[in-house]
Order: C-alpha cells, then sequence, then structure tokens
C-alpha cells in the first residue's frame, strides 16, 4: 500500500488537470503494485526553497513496504519518478527531490486494525 505525496511551489493552474491519477499509474508501474493499493497527495502553490534557491520545484515523498528498502532499489525508482515528474510538471531534474520511507505492515491503519492482520 504505496502513500506518494508531491508538494511543489508550481501554482494549481501549472499542473497537468490529470496530474494524482497519472502519479497513481506510474507509481503502480514504477513500484509494480496494483493501482487499488496506491494513495497519492498532490499539493501546489508551496512556498518552497529547495536547495538555497525559491525557483520552482518539487519533492516526492514515497513510503512503501518492501519496494523502497535498498539504494539498488531507490536508483532505479529515483530515475523513473524523475523522468515522470520533469515530462508532467516540465522542471528540470535538479528541481526536484524524493525522499524514500520504507514501511512496515504494522505502520498502516485500514479496515479498524492495521495491515499486518489484513
Amino acid at each position: 500500500m504505496p502513500f506518494v505525496e508531491l508538494e511543489t511551489s508550481l501554482p494549481a493552474g501549472r499542473l497537468p488537470p490529470a496530474l494524482a491519477q497519472e502519479l497513481c499509474s506510474a507509481t503502480a508501474d514504477i513500484l509494480g503494485k496494483p493501482t487499488e493499493w496506491i494513495n497519492v497527495t498532490v499539493r501546489s502553490g508551496l512556498p518552497m526553497v529547495l536547495l538555497g534557491s525559491a525557483e520552482p520545484s518539487a519533492q516526492l515523498f514515497v513510503s512503501s513496504v518492501d519496494m523502497v528498502n535498498t539504494a539498488e532499489q531507490n536508483r532505479g525508482h529515483s530515475a523513473r519518478f524523475t523522468d515522470f515528474l520533469t515530462a508532467q510538471l516540465g522542471l528540470s531534474p535538479e528541481r526536484i527531490l524524493i525522499r524514500f520511507y520504507p514501511m512496515e505492515r504494522w505502520q498502516i491503519g485500514k479496515d479498524r486494525t492495521v495491515v499486518t492482520f489484513l
């Protein structure tokens, strides 16, 4: 059950209308999970300073069980997410940062329990 949160300084009007759904599909493809398991949040128009610069930028937070646990996994994921975001947002790769957070099943609550017991 991956969680993907995109934060950007770009105003909502500069984002593709279906960005959240496209990011959901891209995440499913990149992480090899069904789209029904992907959770996406997009926040736009945020005041951001990335690496000392207030130029337009984006941060992506990717949390998942078993899919973001190693440098080798995340190197490939980083390249693919960056390619997706540069195409969708029109930002250069240096204006995008990605943070990966490995999760355990007991850290995700669903249906009045945690995923461990589902």
